[in-house]
């Protein structure tokens, strides 16, 4: 990994542990599948932290652009899946 995850600074230590978790498994999707339930489970706490939509697309956006994994996309996709499923994305170029 070349890059940086997005955070606030005004976050709390366990607060960037949870967000770099939904991070991290946005980028294991995309690299060898993800259980949908645990990302699903991290991205509710990330909008715990983060719960205006207009900072999450900032984020999001950031963390695209670094990485080219998308957090939207990958989020869209589980939603539309069963329980104990993996998530598999591929990369758009």
């Amino acid at each position: 990994m070349s890059y940086s995850y997005p955070l606030e600074e005004t976050w709390t230590q366990q607060e960037i542990i949870d967000v770099v978790n939904f991070y991290s498994l946005v980028e294991q999707a995309y690299e060898n599948g993800v259980k949908r339930d645990d990302l699903l489970m991290a991205y509710t706490r990330f909008k715990q932290i983060v719960p205006a939509k207009s900072e999450e697309k900032q984020l999001c956006g950031k963390f695209e652009k670094e990485s080219g994994y998308s957090c939207y996309q990958t989020v869209k996709k589980a939603r539309n899946m069963r329980s104990g499923d993996r998530v598999t994305m591929e990369l758009h170029k």
